[in-house]
């Protein structure tokens, strides 16, 4: 594993709100969020989920903040553009030749297939009725979902760490690995293979998934884990560092977790700030059980 200094990582204490969950209790999300920061400006960008009797990831929103806590939404889409059940976490770009792109996980209807899509426009306003392309559709025998996309600040090359899920064996759909993409485009995608999984035993057992770059030089990530199919929606956040062939996981370190409820802290995501500092947004519980976006600065 690379050795050096490990950046300040997020946690709950001292965190503030953000978006708050869209009801009270289990089930009730706003989260799974990410952010970047533009020229003094935070665009920040969550999926809205109610309860699965209440229609699931419904909507993604984009919003725009001078300090990254206080945000003015500027666009909306719906799952009904896209055909699809629910909505996860989308990502949005500012593309180097001018413009924006969202990227958006979408679930197949009465299935557990995920596809990657994404939407380009030359305004965030405008990203709702934007040019829509298919990313990664995934397959009958894996499921994808939850991007984490990055342009490589030396080579300019497109990075994309995917969440995958294996379709192969009815009952455990959940499980979970991170493969790593590269492209000159951001939309068609080379597979370099897995870099991430759950280790046997560990709190990650079940799965991993990386959720935000903390760091490109070293490369050193958060994702998420669990131990179980029972807590599935309910991961906490681990750290891990590049060893030259894949990434590896602290093995000392213990998951960031919530105090509250189902203890969910996951889908974290930084945004380096001009200071040195990182501002985290991260999906947390809350003691009636739904989950609230929230910020921090380490």
């Amino acid at each position: 594993m690379t050795t050096g200094v490990l950046p300040s990582l997020p946690s709950y204490d001292g965190a503030e709100l953000v978006i708050p969950a869209p009801g009270e209790g289990p089930g009730n999300w706003a989260g799974a969020a990410s952010a970047v920061l533009v020229d003094g400006v935070f665009w920040l960008t969550w999926r809205n989920r109610r309860p699965l009797s209440d229609g699931r990831g419904v909507t993604v929103s984009v919003a725009r903040s001078t300090d990254g806590v206080r945000f003015e939404t500027v666009t909306e889409v719906h799952r009904d553009q896209f055909g699809c059940e629910s909505l996860e976490r989308p990502v949005l770009v500012p593309l180097p030749e001018g413009g924006w792109r969202l990227y958006l996980s979408c679930a197949t209807w009465d299935s557990k297939h995920w596809w990657v899509d994404s939407l380009t426009a030359d305004t965030v306003e405008g990203l709702p009725d934007g040019e829509r392309r298919v990313v990664h559709p995934g397959s009958d025998t894996v499921a994808v979902k939850d991007p984490v996309i990055a342009i490589d600040p030396v080579t300019q090359t497109w990075q994309m760490w995917l969440c995958c899920h294996p379709l192969t064996e009815p009952g455990h759909e959940d499980r979970m690995t991170t493969r790593y993409l590269t492209s000159t485009d951001g939309l068609e995608w080379h597979d370099d293979g897995e870099v991430l999984a759950g280790r046997p035993g560990r709190w990650d057992a079940r799965g991993a998934r990386v959720t935000t770059v903390v760091s490109h030089d070293p490369l050193v990530v958060l994702y998420d884990g669990r131990a179980d199919a029972e807590s599935n929606w309910y991961e906490t956040t681990g750290i891990a560092r590049w060893d030259g062939t894949r990434l590896v996981a602290d093995p000392e370190a213990a998951p960031i977790a919530s105090p509250h409820s189902d203890g969910a802290f996951r889908y974290a995501s930084a945004v380096a700030l001009p200071d040195g500092r990182i501002r985290y947004y991260v999906e947390a519980a809350r003691e009636d059980g739904a989950h609230d976006l929230v910020t921090l600065v380490r």
